[in-house]
């Protein structure tokens, strides 16, 4: 959530700090503002809404300067209005961050006893004020910054702008991500890659606790004990960060017609020759209990993966919310593993949980989408999903990338343990290595799932239902839907059904039945005759010998193609995905950047 960039450049940088914060619109954002140093002298621009809005005051209102910082905001502390934008001012300073300032309300009472009243709700504007004091009090820029720096507790990227100082950027990261790029007689501050990809592929990301001061000639780094280190330097692949929509009318769409691509390259990278091919550092022998912790989608990829390990490696698992396991501070084994699944690698809520259990796991395995990100880099062992830059809010591609990555942690486990044999194993493989083929199947279904999203798009409430490792889909598919179309759904297992959802079936509800021919399968249809008895509206994915069974009297059915029975919920979860879409586009909601939701979540 929210995007940071600024720039030490040659040339005029108001236009290139707003098409940088244009690839920084998909971490979701309510308002928008620049701000330049010109002739010694620092002025800025801000605008609620999207983007569009502050290019259009920018024509009206130019803002000249080769130095400036820009912003993206998520509203946390304070509605979206322009007073409450980024940057924030007082005096000399500017200011633009992404986090949250804990103790900013203690921080308001020095600053009020100091003469020095907030004018916007924002915990923000307080370290501009704070940094204002420090320079009233006689410090210099960069000492003034360092001290606000030391008193704010709570998880923040921070980037400063200074009147008078045409060739300073000062930048501090403490808990959300920063990175400083290198040019030729230029520098570029941002909170990810994609935003400084324009611009240059050479790439520092600050560690926990760093702050930097930056000019064109380079970037001076601190630690969190204010020594002065050296930090790595990485080249990006261009290609990688270019965020483009191909054609197609949404990024959403595009990217859930991207999976059978990225699914095939998940599986090759962790697949070849018909072996498992992970890092040696993975192995499960004498592991104990398996800790899944994941937030919002990548939760319900590990949702999954339990009945896979559970089920085809005997391994004890348990799997939390990260919001809810950081605060319970479970006891850990010391034979358990934790496992850390998401998509940014930024999630504030599953990097502490990996930090508390840095400290109590006999090792930390995260699965990442970015492998710079800081998760990937403060576990033990990272696994990129091999998605790509996912840009829609609502997770597709890389849900499903996920899932491979977890099915073949699960096989691997199931090898350590001794639970599955030589044969065994190939047949697993081989039925994950069929799937991009099988998704491409999936996706033909989308104009028929579009005709049955229009009725859909009618209901006020949708039901998902799901046996196994289907009842974590039917979770999936719900949260989708919900996301996007601003539909209230649920999903179920099947089996609850009768313990209270069942009230309210109705002609008007619609319950979309995840169904493939498995073992569970009379089970889940038995509950669904529950709910066409009662005049519900049946929408059954199945498969062709399911729908041949059972689909007399559903209002509608999806036909999938025939999967092998662990690995079903990624296949079924491409209609889920096109439902979602379709039901969206029906109502006319933002699809790619909906209604108060972010990419990613780096504050709690």
């Amino acid at each position: 959530m929210c995007g940071i960039i600024g720039i030490l450049g040659e040339h005029e940088v108001a236009p290139q700090l707003v098409e940088s914060l244009k690839r920084l619109e998909y971490r979701g954002y309510d308002s928008a503002g620049i701000a330049t140093v010109h002739e010694g002298r620092l002025d800025r621009r801000r605008a609620v809404g999207k983007l569009v809005n502050l290019s259009d005051l920018l024509v009206h209102e130019p803002l000249p300067g080769k130095v400036g910082i820009g912003h993206t905001r998520w509203a946390t502390h304070g509605s979206a209005s322009e007073r409450n934008a980024h940057p924030h001012r007082s005096g000399p300073v500017t200011v633009v961050h992404n986090g949250i300032i804990e103790n900013y309300r203690y921080l308001r009472e020095i600053l009020a006893a100091a003469g020095m009243a907030p004018e916007t709700e924002t915990d923000t504007e307080t370290v501009a004020l704070l940094t204002h004091l420090h320079m009233t009090q006689g410090l210099p820029a960069r000492e003034a910054a360092r001290a606000t720096v030391a008193r704010l507790e709570g998880a923040f990227a921070l980037l400063f702008l200074f009147d008078g100082e045409p060739d300073l950027l000062i930048a501090a990261r403490k808990g959300s991500p920063l990175a400083i790029g290198h040019g030729q007689g230029e520098m570029y501050v941002g909170s990810d890659a994609i935003a400084l990809a324009p611009f240059t592929n050479a790439i520092t990301y600050l560690e926990e606790g760093d702050h930097a001061f930056v000019t064109r000639e380079g970037a001076e780094i601190f630690d969190a004990e204010g020594q002065r280190v050296l930090r790595e330097t990485q080249h990006i692949d261009l290609g990688q960060a270019r965020v483009e929509k191909a054609g197609y009318k949404h990024f959403m769409a595009k990217e859930i017609a991207e999976q059978p691509a990225v699914l095939g390259d998940a599986l090759a990278h962790y697949l070849r020759d018909g072996a498992l091919n992970l890092p040696e550092g993975v192995n499960f022998a004498g592991i104990e209990r398996l800790t899944l912790v994941a937030c919002g989608t990548a939760y319900y990829a590990c949702a999954v993966a339990k009945y896979w390990f559970e089920a085809l490696a005997g391994l004890p698992c348990e799997i939390d919310v990260a919001s809810e396991f950081r605060y319970r501070e479970p006891p850990l084994p010391a034979a358990s593993l934790a496992l850390f699944v998401s998509q940014s690698g930024e999630t504030a809520d599953t990097l502490a949980a990996l930090r508390y259990c840095k400290a109590q796991a006999a090792q930390t395995l995260a699965v990442v989408n970015v492998p710079s990100s800081s998760i990937a880099r403060e576990a033990d062992l990272a696994l990129p999903i091999m998605a790509g830059i996912e840009v829609g809010v609502a997770s597709t591609k890389a849900f499903t990338c996920q899932l491979a990555v977890l099915a073949v942690l699960a096989l691997k486990a199931a090898v350590d343990r001794g639970r599955m044999t030589p044969l065994v194993l190939a047949g697993h493989i081989g039925a994950l290595q069929t799937l991009p083929g099988l998704m491409n199947q999936a996706l033909a279904l989308s104009g028929e799932i579009a005709r049955l999203a229009e009725r859909i798009g009618e209901a006020s409430d949708v039901l998902f239902l799901g046996r196994g490792p289907m009842y974590p889909l039917a979770l999936e598919g719900a949260l989708k839907l919900k996301e996007i179309s601003y539909i209230h759904a649920e999903g179920y297992a099947s089996g609850e059904l009768k313990h209270g959802p069942i009230a309210l079936i109705d002609r008007n509800l619609p319950v979309v039945v995840l169904a493939p021919h498995d073992r569970l399968f009379d089970k889940t249809v038995s509950n669904m005759q529950e709910v066409m008895a009662r005049h519900g509206m049946v929408l059954l994915i199945s498969d062709a010998p399911g729908i041949a069974a059972s689909s007399a009297g559903v209002w509608a059915s999806l036909k999938l193609p025939q999967v092998a029975e662990p690995f079903a919920p990624i296949l079924y979860a491409i209609p889920a995905q096109l439902l979602a879409y379709h039901t969206a586009i029906a109502k006319g909601t933002d699809v790619d950047q909906p209604r108060n939701l972010a990419k990613s979540v780096t504050v709690e």
